[in-house]
């Protein structure tokens, strides 16, 4: 049987070991330390720690990967999930077939760390899962293989991480036997059609109604969910925008935020958006004509410029 390590962190790559877990011995989880989470500042594992001790895993938490050659000189091959991390290039070489990395794109479209938000953000009617054999680049390795599926309109990043979660879970358990038998032939990728996928911040996911087009500002809620959340300001303080939906037929003044006809009607640059989920600051997510009954209808300004504002 296949001995395999694997790598990775959110919840995202559990699925990923699963279907490992399906066509190979797991020798060892590695997975990144435990951090402090929440006001407590309590440690909290992560997702893949707790999934793979729940399956009876060895698991093993460096704090670099310099040293974690010694677990993968036995293994044939290691995968690798949203590890978070460079795996430097004596580590790669360990196992005997390499590393494949399961990336959440069509590669060489969206390499790096948020290839699911960066699609959505694009406006991609489709992506997919790439098994790639790694190398010292950044999701620049030769392609095993490659499966597409289409992202529906309405769907946020985390829906759509969880599908593509479980398309490569179900990759790795078809797949990796033919690439560790050496039946399966890697492809160079095209770097001309390369595009990057950095990693998102919370400043760019601000959203200003007044200055967004209403295609704009639905891609942006969307694509934001779960992290780091769509948000506005709102009454001086940061509002997070968690669910919304272009309507048609309606004006409303842009950056204005008004109930008509028991919705909450939102206006953009060139249109209107409806507004379903919403978080004021210091409170927890919810309806959004509910927000707008505790303000007695009155109509909410969203302001043109970021502010520091409430963290919510």
């Amino acid at each position: 049987m296949i001995r395999a390590a694997f790598l990775g962190t959110p919840g995202e790559a559990v699925p990923v070991l699963d279907g490992l877990i399906q066509v190979a011995h797991v020798v060892v989880v590695i997975t990144q330390p435990d951090k402090p989470r929440g006001r407590s500042g309590r440690l909290q594992p992560p997702a893949v720690k707790v999934a793979a001790e729940a399956r009876g895993l060895t698991v093993a938490q460096p704090a670099r990967l310099g040293g974690v050659t010694d677990l993968l000189e036995e293994t044939d091959v290691a995968v690798l999930a949203a590890y978070g991390r460079l795996v430097p290039p004596a580590v790669l070489a360990t196992p005997r077939r390499g590393f494949v990395n399961v990336h959440f794109s069509l590669l060489p479209r969206w390499r790096g760390a948020s290839p699911v938000v960066r699609a959505i953000l694009a406006g991609d009617v489709e992506t997919g899962v790439t098994l790639m054999q790694m190398d010292q680049g950044l999701d620049t390795g030769p392609i095993i293989t490659a499966e597409r599926i289409a992202i529906s309109p309405e769907e946020t990043a985390g829906d759509l991480t969880d599908r593509l979660a479980s398309l490569g879970g179900g990759m790795v358990a078809r797949s990796l036997p033919g690439w560790v038998a050496g039946e399966l032939t890697a492809m160079v990728q095209d770097d001309r059609l390369a595009t990057a996928a950095g990693k998102v911040t919370g400043d760019e996911a601000f959203v200003s109604p007044r200055l967004h087009t209403t295609r704009a500002l639905v891609r942006a809620v969307q694509a934001y969910n779960p992290k780091p959340g769509a948000w506005a300001v709102v009454d001086g303080e940061r509002f997070k925008v968690w669910r919304a939906l272009p309507v048609g037929g309606a004006q409303v003044e842009p950056g204005m935020a008004v109930v008509e006809g028991g919705r909450v009607l939102l206006g953009c640059a060139d249109g209107v958006v409806e507004l379903l989920r919403v978080q004021p600051a210091g409170r927890p997510e919810m309806d959004a004509l509910a927000w707008m009954n505790g303000r007695r209808g009155e109509p909410a300004r969203f302001e043109a410029a970021r502010s520091r504002g409430s963290r919510v």
